[in-house]
């Protein structure tokens, strides 16, 4: 099986967190951020991932701390259990509706990360999570899974909605990216990197 533990402790957070890329979507999350604990649970019911993670973070503060350095744990866990990325499909693409509101999300597991997001969110928060925190996690978590991934909302006007909607095509592309293709390295080159 693909899995991997990651712990971090720092003075702003502490995360300990385990993922199964081949799970059934079993979760036990707790970051103290309601919101965003639902979005990790959508990223794991649908993208297929066993995820546990543990937060405790200087919520005191905002919010900042606490998901970005989950998506710092939750890229490097990823990047883990892929290993050399050898026999993976690589590219993964979705668009997934939620109600009005429509996501998309396209990636490639290639070892060079990079970040392209737009997603037009119309207030500051939802719940306790700063909207703008969404491009901060996606950030960190391509940048230490080491992934080329492209985010947006193609319409929406309700926040839950949109997030959700980025949230899940990223769990239904990482699924289909990291899924086994039983060949060899998908690249002219021979290794991802």
């Amino acid at each position: 099986m693909r899995t991997a533990s990651v712990t971090r402790t720092t003075r702003e957070t502490d995360i300990s967190l385990t993922v199964n890329l081949d799970g059934s979507g079993q979760y036990d999350i707790d970051t103290g951020v309601g919101f965003f604990d639902h979005m990790l649970t959508a990223l794991c019911v649908h993208g297929g991932l066993d995820l546990t993670v543990k937060v405790k973070g200087d919520l005191h503060v905002d919010c900042h701390h606490t998901i970005e350095d989950t998506g710092i744990v939750l890229g490097q866990a990823v990047a883990k259990a892929l290993g050399d990325k050898g026999g993976i499909a690589r590219y993964g693409t979705a668009f997934i509706p939620m109600d009005e509101a429509l996501g998309f999300c396209s990636l490639d597991v290639s070892g060079r990360p990079f970040l392209v997001f737009d997603v037009p969110f119309v207030g500051g928060s939802i719940g306790m999570f700063d909207t703008q925190m969404a491009e901060e996690f996606f950030r960190a978590f391509a940048f230490h899974a080491g992934i080329t991934l492209h985010a947006r909302v193609e319409y929406g006007k309700n926040d839950h909605h949109m997030c959700e909607a980025v949230f899940k095509a990223l769990a239904h592309a990482l699924k289909a990216a990291m899924a086994p293709s039983g060949g060899d390295t998908l690249s002219t080159k021979g290794a991802l990197d």
